[in-house]
């Protein structure tokens, strides 16, 4: 846990709670939305931090006492709040460690700082609790609600909190910390960087998965050989796939980004604007004999397949009927 200064990307976002600090305008309560790995936990970190450093300043010194306990997670003024249930965060969990607790003045810290993440699992009546909170907390009280959907939570909460966007990260700052901190070449790094979409916390972990290489590998090789399998040997890589159900999803976005590579190097004959490389013999070919309309189509179905399998369609029908498209395109 450190400051803003080792944040990728975000600047605007930092430059609103920088400019709090300096003037010393803290907000009650701030909701950060953005994507699963998008680095809201990381903003409010040093966020929480900043607020609690004894130097008052609009970076946090990363030396004091306060900070020292706060990079350590040890802050007895900074409190996470954790639930049970994977699904939902209860109002019990929400009186115990907020409501209840706030009422109590901080051992040692300016403020008393709530860290809530996953805050759309809070239920409606864990909500409600916490509204009677926000309506008339305490001067020294500041929660921190995380949500990957704002949407999601009454709208009297999202109407006392001061709503902060994350924004996904220009592919440029992403490709450049994958190479400098993982130490990968840039092609994986730029396989990476076009899965992620902006999405650091996703470009680092798929950088550093071996389950996502190994999607790849068996992605790409059904890829070059679709054109010549038989509706048997279809169903048989169908059921080879049923073991990357959890991450499906991934597996579409590399038949799309693969389709898009056909599609793009189709129109432009420029390989240095292709995402896969390493699969330029592939490519060409692929490009040379499917049509555009057949690109668009197949790219329609993979959108359709994801849209299905969110909607607990059959598996296997999605996918054999994703494949045959494929195959006849």
């Amino acid at each position: 846990m450190s400051g803003f200064q080792n944040i990728i990307g975000h600047e605007q976002l930092i430059e609103h709670l920088r400019n709090a600090l300096q003037m010393n305008k803290i907000s009650h309560a701030y909701l950060f939305q953005g994507d699963s790995g998008s680095g809201k936990r990381t903003v409010a970190d040093a966020f929480a931090m900043a607020l609690q450093c004894e130097e008052g300043g609009s970076e946090p010194c990363g030396g004091c006492h306060s900070c020292r306990q706060a990079a350590s997670r040890n802050h007895p003024d900074i409190i996470y709040v954790t639930h049970e249930k994977p699904g939902s965060i209860g109002v019990d969990e929400i009186r115990d460690q907020l409501v209840s607790d706030i009422q109590i003045k901080p051992y040692n810290g300016k403020y008393k700082v709530y860290i809530v993440a996953e805050a759309e699992k809070m239920t409606v009546q864990a909500q409600n609790a916490l509204l009677k909170t926000l309506e008339e907390p305490p001067a020294y009280a500041v929660i921190l609600l995380l949500t990957t959907n704002a949407e999601s939570l009454l709208e009297t909460i999202r109407s006392r909190c001061v709503l902060l966007n994350l924004r996904p990260v220009p592919a440029g700052r992403v490709k450049q910390y994958l190479m400098e901190n993982l130490e990968i070449p840039d092609y994986q790094a730029e396989v990476c960087v076009a899965f992620a979409q902006g999405n650091i916390g996703k470009a680092l972990m798929l950088a550093s998965s071996d389950n996502f290489h190994e999607i790849k590998t068996s992605a790409l090789q059904l890829l070059r050989n679709v054109k010549e399998m038989d509706i048997n040997e279809i169903v048989t890589a169908v059921r080879s796939i049923v073991q990357y159900k959890i991450t499906i999803n991934d597996y579409l976005d590399i038949l799309a980004v693969w389709f898009r590579d056909v599609l793009y190097f189709k129109a432009t004959r420029d390989a240095d604007g292709v995402v896969f490389k390493d699969q330029m013999k592939s490519i060409r070919d692929n490009a040379r004999t499917s049509s555009y309309e057949g690109i668009e189509l197949i790219l329609q179905a993979i959108q359709t397949a994801k849209a299905r399998l969110d909607a607990n369609v059959n598996f296997e029908l999605t996918m054999e009927l994703l494949f045959l498209t494929m195959k006849e395109n």
